[in-house]
């Protein structure tokens, strides 16, 4: 009996401890995510901040995120949520490089305020919320 009850008492401990990890884990994702948007904003808004130096930091910070998504595991049953998590942010990750970084660096304003402000705010609105729901 009281073997069981050890036995009991160790698993519940073992499984909270990794439910605190995937919270502290998605809640630096989500840190990251904010640091990689608030880059990009910056570059958009400030024509001053469109040099090499935040090119770099617009690029190293979204790198960041896709370098910790990649190290994370799913919660346990979580699995479809995780996914789409992983693949919004792909989609997102891929438009900001291909699309909206080389609009703002032609100077078409205008339309990258767009495209930020229409799907990509959509994506990354949709990347906090489902790491938020996965632990966050």
């Amino acid at each position: 009996m009281k073997k069981s009850l050890v036995t009991v008492c160790f698993s519940l401990l073992v499984l909270s401890a990794s439910q605190w990890v995937y919270a502290e884990d998605f809640k630096e994702l989500r840190a990251k995510m904010m640091t990689a948007r608030e880059a990009l904003v910056a570059m958009a808004t400030d024509k001053t901040k469109r040099g090499p130096e935040q090119q770099k930091t617009v690029k190293d910070t979204a790198d960041a995120v896709s370098a910790l998504l990649g190290r994370l595991k799913a919660p346990a049953g979580q699995e479809a949520k995780f996914k789409e998590l992983a693949d919004t942010w792909a989609a997102f990750k891929k438009t900001r490089e291909t699309e909206l970084v080389p609009l703002i660096l032609a100077g078409k304003d205008d339309e990258a305020l767009k495209l930020a402000g229409g799907i990509q705010k959509e994506r990354i609105g949709k990347c906090l919320s489902l790491a938020g729901q996965l632990g966050g």
